[in-house]
């Protein structure tokens, strides 16, 4: 990646790692890593939401998105079932009253965490930098395996959420059923780079990649760095099989 373009995506905590972090970072507090009962007899807005905080979303919106920062960073690098909510509340720096007034469960969390991955990752960080690095449909579906080379090669990389959410969750529960909404929507992208590229049998064409993009991603989480050059050679021959 040209240097300009990782520090842009560094910077805007979106490439493609789960470091968007709010300014408080405490450590989470001890008890019950996933159950806490909401404070009895809170009401109106909270101290959090009066209070203006240098550096920190301030307002009831600003401080949902504080809280989903702070579970992003978390979920994406660590999973669901391992983090509690008492670690989200002391991570986004609110008061128990004020999570569960934005937050009725950890699941609803989860989703928005989903959501904002769906946003983050794929959108931006994976489908908009494939099509900022080449300019034809054709070469902008194998730049995404040149995305991918970068994101192998991170510290910090944390393979994909979705998949991770649906392997631990099961694809019965909720949040397993969301992030195979999100992962059809990344074959949603593919298919329409398809198109653009006048390929044929564009939907079978979408599957097909979408293993490959899967299988690279669980080859770079056994050790693999090089599986993404070893993906885009495969991804080469699918296009070929599917050209007039």
């Amino acid at each position: 990646m040209e240097e300009s373009s990782r520090s842009a995506l560094s910077s805007a905590g979106i490439f493609p790692s789960g470091g968007l972090q709010t300014s408080r970072q405490a450590e989470a507090s001890p008890g019950d890593p996933n159950v806490l009962a909401p404070e009895e007899g809170a009401s109106g807005i909270s101290p959090e939401e009066l209070r203006p905080t240098f550096g920190m979303p301030k307002g009831p919106a600003a401080i949902r998105e504080r809280i989903v920062n702070a579970a992003y960073d978390l979920f994406a690098r660590r999973g669901i079932r391992d983090v509690g909510i008492n670690e989200l509340i002391t991570r986004s720096g609110v008061a128990k009253a004020t999570f569960y007034r934005h937050f009725a469960s950890k699941d609803e969390v989860v989703l928005a965490f989903l959501e904002q991955r769906d946003r983050v990752w794929t959108v931006n960080a994976i489908v908009g930098e494939a099509r900022r690095r080449a300019d034809t449909p054709e070469e902008q579906l194998l730049a995404i395996f040149d995305v991918f080379a970068d994101w192998f090669r991170r510290t910090d990389f944390e393979a994909c959420s979705f998949i991770n959410v649906l392997l631990e969750m099961g694809s019965t529960h909720p949040l397993g059923r969301a992030s195979i909404d999100y992962l059809a929507k990344i074959r949603g992208h593919v298919k329409q780079l398809a198109d653009e590229a006048g390929l044929e049998r564009t939907e079978d064409f979408s599957r097909s990649w979408h293993i490959l993009m899967k299988g690279s991603i669980i080859s770079a989480a056994e050790g693999d760095v090089e599986a993404a050059r070893r993906a885009r050679q495969l991804a080469g021959w699918l296009i070929e099989h599917h050209r007039h």
